[in-house]
């Protein structure tokens, strides 16, 4: 007998089938025990013997054959979608046998402790909150990835281990054992190789990319991160927020019917206006803050290129790769007015939070250099850490731009979770541990040896 899901048991009325599964709960009535099986299609109710049922207790892995039938109208269970039948027992096969796990996940889990939580995260998982977060996750991606290739983007994986140059966040290094003292880089972001990739001729690129910074415990962060990815040739900044935009109202009207967009199209800010009004460049414009179901987007434009950093030297806002606004690139090259030059740079913001930005790239190779030298950096350091980018810029650069945007907020938000923690799989802890896998940890003699480290 081949095994079926719980939620197909439905069809089975009057028919013998084989499910498996955890066991959820047992409750015992006398000669007769109620037992929940758990699978990854829901919960069924199964009718046991109680002598049957003595020998299983909850989480133990169990496979079971038995008969479906109909339920009685006053035993229907409408809060499942399996309860309208239930199985008799006539068999049980115990697959594994499970010790009393440290805490319930029958409930939403908020009362206990994160922490806790993340120590046994396997088991976290199997609170039907968190499956059905990551079931969302996954069908947000799919949507995505369909969304993009109709409109003929290509998805190209860019490298995880690259070079480290300075982009705005520290970067994680990795110690190379073949050409010791020197060391790889993890990506921050895809930004250089998606316009390199644009040099390449692709013109469409996207990317569901993994991210890591080494940054500082800040509120809702993690080390590492997902973004929507991608990059295009031949367009102006309308271009690229009109497909974004196009993307989320779509996607929120097939997967989240039940949420209402605020407006439409999404309203744009300058950064000037969002101060002003909001004190902040990541507004949270709702009319109706108590609403859980509205979405209220919008675009915040006209960044300033530079700001003065705490040592009082000019940095870049958002990234160096971007364009001035095309009035403001004569500044940009001689190098004056630096406090007035305004970056071609766009950021998507959803009910207070930032969860998206890019740009209108620099495909001039003397206005990427100008932006380096601005803040501060000598003919010498832009050649070793961008000379491979000014290099590629001599070949022939499309105009080009593109977007990030960040899956692990837009998630979040969607669900009604108050941390990206409960939208990723595995994620760390706020300063960057995973209790699960206890680590960081130390590493061997013998690897240190190798990498020549001490």
């Amino acid at each position: 007998m081949k095994r079926i899901l719980n939620i197909e048991t439905k069809k089975q009325i009057g028919k013998k089938v084989m499910v498996s599964g955890w066991v959820d709960s047992i409750r015992s009535h006398g000669k007769i025990a109620f037992v929940d099986l758990r699978d990854r299609s829901g919960i069924l109710q199964m009718v046991a013997k109680n002598n049957v049922a003595n020998n299983i207790h909850p989480e133990w892995v169990i496979e079971v054959e038995g008969k479906i039938s109909q339920r009685p109208e006053k035993m229907i269970n409408p809060e499942l979608a399996t309860g309208e039948v239930e199985l008799s027992v006539d068999k049980i096969k115990v697959l594994s046998e499970a010790e009393t796990i440290p805490f319930a996940i029958n409930g939403d889990g908020y009362e206990i402790s994160e922490d806790k939580r993340m120590k046994y995260r396997y088991l976290d998982l199997r609170r039907s909150r968190l499956q059905k977060n990551l079931r969302e996750r996954q069908r947000t991606i799919s949507f995505i990835r369909n969304f993009l290739e109709d409109d003929d983007f290509v998805e190209i994986e860019t490298p995880m281990l690259t070079k480290s140059t300075p982009e705005g966040s520290r970067d994680f290094v990795v110690p190379s054992r073949l050409h010791q003292g020197r060391f790889y880089a993890l990506p921050q972001s895809p930004q250089q190789y998606k316009q390199l990739l644009q040099i390449a001729g692709f013109e469409k690129y996207f990317q569901i990319a993994r991210c890591l910074r080494d940054e500082d415990p800040r509120g809702d962060r993690q080390p590492e991160h997902t973004q929507m990815d991608l990059e295009m040739s031949f367009v102006n900044q309308e271009d690229v927020m009109a497909l974004t935009e196009k993307m989320f109202i779509n996607l929120v009207k097939k997967l989240y019917p039940d949420k209402k967009i605020q407006e439409i199209p999404f309203p744009r800010l300058s950064y000037q206006e969002a101060m002003e009004k909001y004190k902040s460049d990541k507004p949270d414009i709702r009319k109706d803050k108590k609403d859980s179901d509205s979405l209220a987007f919008c675009w915040v434009v006209d960044f300033p290129f530079f700001e003065k950093d705490k040592d009082n030297k000019w940095t870049f806002t958002h990234n160096p790769f971007s364009a001035p606004q095309p009035e403001f690139l004569k500044d940009l090259l001689e190098k004056k007015n630096i406090d007035k030059i305004l970056a071609s740079q766009y950021d998507l913001v959803l009910n207070g939070s930032e969860i998206g930005g890019g740009s209108i790239r620099n495909h001039q190779s003397e206005a990427l250099e100008s932006v380096f030298e601005i803040i501060g950096y000598t003919k010498k350091q832009i050649e070793e850490n961008f000379g491979h980018m000014l290099t590629a810029f001599k070949y022939g650069v499309p105009p080009h731009g593109g977007i990030a945007s960040g899956l692990d907020r837009f998630l979040a938000i969607m669900m009604g979770e108050e941390s990206i923690r409960e939208v990723i799989a595995f994620p760390k802890t706020g300063d960057g541990r995973d209790l699960m896998m206890d680590a960081p940890s130390e590493i061997s003699k013998e690897q240190k040896k190798e990498l020549k480290l001490k």
